[in-house]
């Protein structure tokens, strides 16, 4: 579906201003010309310190079972 610069700009309108930051970083992430890296480290930094109130075990079992289901995903045959 083809989309017009107006017809964009309508939709953005609907948009609650609550949401404009979320949509800023998303537009903004797109331009070619801005460096990918700034927007991606915001979104990183985002989540540090997310397990830091994680005990050992409970890091340890998350990270296991984090690496059989990747394994399970991405272990593909393709004929």
């Amino acid at each position: 579906m083809l989309f017009t610069f107006n017809t964009l700009l309508k939709e953005i309108k609907e948009i609650p201003s609550s949401r404009l930051d979320e949509l800023y970083e998303f537009v903004h992430c797109l331009n070619p010309k801005i460096k990918k890296s700034d927007s991606q480290r915001k979104k990183i930094l985002a989540f540090a310190g997310i397990f830091s109130d994680m005990n050992d075990k409970d890091y340890s079992d998350f990270v296991e079972t984090t690496k059989r289901t990747r394994a399970a995903l991405f272990d593909r045959k393709f004929e």
